[in-house]
């Protein structure tokens, strides 16, 4: 119980930040490319409330699944029509990406420099934190990709493939809550396999880099 908790409260900043980063790295894309709606409804921002949803959040926390703020976009203000539509969907998944390669780095130079400074207890607790942000951002990375109603996946899908889309899409929409399900009770098996390898490769490139400056 005391292991659950504890994970559950490191996990409070990094589910912050991958919803955030999520939410704001689409709205980007979409002003970006001459879509002006997420601006208007406040989302290019890094303020949590503008992409939070507390039940989502609360239920990634004690779940492991969760949802933030839907961020609206209008294709039909991209200048490049389906093309611009697959940048927008594959902004937040991409964020994601980006954010726990970064943290990758983040990880891997605390753990070369904090022990001189830090009290071995502080550096344990961001070492776990640091690595709760790498792999719920990967997470979310390849959850969202699958093509699903309300996934990025799901958007791709219509982009890339319209024709295919509406042949499906019904069945899809019928099925999305046990699909979802489906998803959610195998997320595990689902996730871990490509999540580690991920996971791995980014730690081995901050091993590779950071180690270049530290030898």
């Amino acid at each position: 119980m005391l292991d659950f908790i504890e994970s559950t409260l490191l996990s409070v900043p990094a589910v912050l930040i991958a919803f955030i980063v999520q939410g704001y790295g689409k709205a980007l894309v979409a002003d970006r490319l001459g879509d002006k709606t997420p601006r208007f409804q406040g989302r290019l921002s890094l303020n949590p409330t503008a992409h939070i949803d507390p039940i989502g959040f609360l239920l990634i926390l004690i779940c492991g699944f969760g949802w933030t703020k839907p961020v609206e976009t209008n294709p039909s203000a991209y200048k490049r029509g389906y093309k611009d539509s697959i940048k927008v969907a594959l902004a937040g998944p991409i964020a994601n990406l980006i954010t726990a390669f970064v943290f990758a780095f983040v990880s891997v130079i605390w753990v070369n420099t904090a022990y001189i400074i830090f009290p071995s207890v502080i550096v344990r607790l961001f070492i776990k934190i640091f690595y709760l942000v790498c792999a719920i951002n990967i997470n979310l990375f390849i959850f969202n990709l699958i093509p699903i109603p309300g996934l990025a996946g799901f958007e791709i899908f219509k982009a890339v493939s319209p024709k295919n889309f509406y042949k499906y899409a019904g069945k899809l929409y019928e099925y999305q809550m046990i699909i979802l399900l489906g998803v959610v009770l195998l997320a595990q098996y689902i996730l871990s396999i490509p999540s580690g390898l991920i996971y791995k490769l980014f730690i081995n490139i901050a091993y590779l880099v950071v180690g270049i400056f530290f030898n």
